[in-house]
């Protein structure tokens, strides 16, 4: 089991950025895959990116060459650094993380792009 914890949301101006926090309850390192989704008012939720211990990091096309997904193994936080946000990018965020077939979520955090 995991517990996740969200920060780092909040409002913003177009073409500004964010930093998204998820600390985990326990060590990373042994988590499959962790990763950002978001869900939009009306719309289901989606994957933002993943990055698994091995193997590609993932990135919704949508976010390409904006969001930057790290993992932290030190600290067990994971982050999504978005720069360049669009109105499109609001949403509620969730952290994911996958141990074995379990999904675990976070609580999910705020991000409002708006002038």
């Amino acid at each position: 089991q995991v517990q996740l914890v969200e920060s780092g949301g909040g409002l913003v101006q177009p073409g500004g950025s964010l930093r998204l926090s998820c600390a985990a309850s326990r060590s990373i390192f042994s988590i499959a895959s962790m990763g950002w989704y978001r869900q939009a008012p009306g719309k289901q939720r989606e994957l933002v990116a993943s990055r698994p211990n091995s193997g590609a990091t993932t990135y919704a096309d949508s976010v390409k060459g904006r969001f930057t997904i790290s993992r932290d193994y030190a600290k067990n936080t994971v982050y999504l650094q978005m720069n360049s946000l669009k109105p499109e990018d609001t949403a509620v965020y969730y952290c994911n993380a996958r141990i074995t077939t379990t999904q675990y979520w976070g609580q999910g955090t705020q991000v409002t792009v708006s002038s």
